[in-house]
């Protein structure tokens, strides 16, 4: 049977947050006339996470398949992957184990990505859902956890933001398989979350920009909505420092993607100075709040290792190359 929509589920320990996830799955309304399946990819977890979807298994009654993969392979990119190969659906919708989707999630991604056939890649609504208050001025950093409550529908091909290299982010993401197999290289440089490690973030950015420079539209559709579930530990200070030098360290790479490689070489300096720019007056209006404002010390440490990130990036990637 031809699959139209395919659910992949990247999970690592996720025995206490998947439940409510499949729960809100098996509930989705306006699917009458879709063929869909769920897809799990188990990201080499070492809790009881495959007994949970086994549980799950045996007592599925839904005419949608429930499909469990174990990848054991750590990195956000990797079970991205194993999800593409593994998907049968022409459009794969990405949920992360502590995103929940609203009743109607699936429809909207699904008619939005039959209304638009040029769209190789349409991003979600994220609303927080939190598990404590968040810390003052915590709207300065939302859209990096990510929380994205922007309302208008948007086009990055033509929208300011696509310019400076923006993309929605990978939680909700719908991308078009043929998308990613034309365009996507079968080993990307940032591998994304591996187990607590934050250190290789901003595979959505590099998966995106390859599927953009092929000519596919990338959107944003407010009209699909997840909650991304944050629990107080997200908001300690050491991992806010921890994730926000993770993706200072990103930059390098996910800017020059942006630009041809002969360019790269004319550009590596003027975004250092931009870089050092940017310390400066964050020092000079911030310095002073770092030591007690968890928020002023992540945007401290973004830009710190932005600036950093092309000697990290060279050495990195050339021992790799060795």
């Amino acid at each position: 049977m031809m699959v139209d929509f395919s659910v992949a589920i990247r999970t690592y320990n996720g025995e206490q947050r998947l439940p409510e996830v499949l729960d809100r799955l098996k509930t989705q309304v306006g699917v009458d006339n879709i063929s869909w399946e769920i897809v799990i990819i188990d990201n080499n977890s070492t809790d009881n996470t495959a007994k949970i979807i086994e549980q799950y298994q045996s007592d599925w009654c839904n005419s949608y398949p429930l499909k469990y993969y174990f990848e054991p392979k750590q990195g956000a990119s990797f079970a991205r992957k194993r999800a593409i190969q593994e998907a049968q659906g022409f459009l794969i919708g990405f949920l992360d184990d502590d995103n929940v989707p609203t009743a109607n999630w699936v429809a909207s991604a699904y008619a939005f990505g039959k209304l638009h056939p040029q769209a190789g890649a349409y991003g979600s609504r994220i609303h927080g859902d939190f598990e404590v208050e968040p810390p003052q001025n915590f709207e300065r950093i939302a859209h990096f956890l990510p929380i994205i409550e922007r309302e208008e529908l948007i086009c990055f091909n033509s929208h300011p933001d696509g310019r400076l290299g923006l993309f929605p982010p990978g939680a909700g993401l719908v991308i078009r398989k043929e998308a990613w197999l034309e365009n996507v290289p079968d080993s990307l440089i940032l591998q994304g979350p591996i187990g607590d490690s934050l250190a290789a973030k901003g595979e959505d950015i590099e998966t995106l920009s390859y599927i953009k420079k092929a000519g596919w539209e990338i959107w944003f559709n407010p009209e699909m909505r997840i909650y991304h579930r944050i629990p107080k530990s997200r908001f300690e200070r050491d991992y806010l420092l921890r994730f926000f030098r993770g993706i200072g360290l990103s930059r390098y790479w996910t800017r020059m993607l942006k630009h041809k490689s002969w360019e790269r070489p004319f550009m590596i300096p003027v975004y250092m100075a931009n870089d050092c720019r940017k310390l400066i007056l964050h020092s000079f209006q911030k310095g002073n709040e770092i030591a007690t404002d968890v928020v002023a010390a992540s945007e401290r440490e973004f830009l710190l290792y932005s600036f950093l990130s092309p000697f990290y990036f060279w050495i990195n990637w050339m021992g790799r190359k060795k």
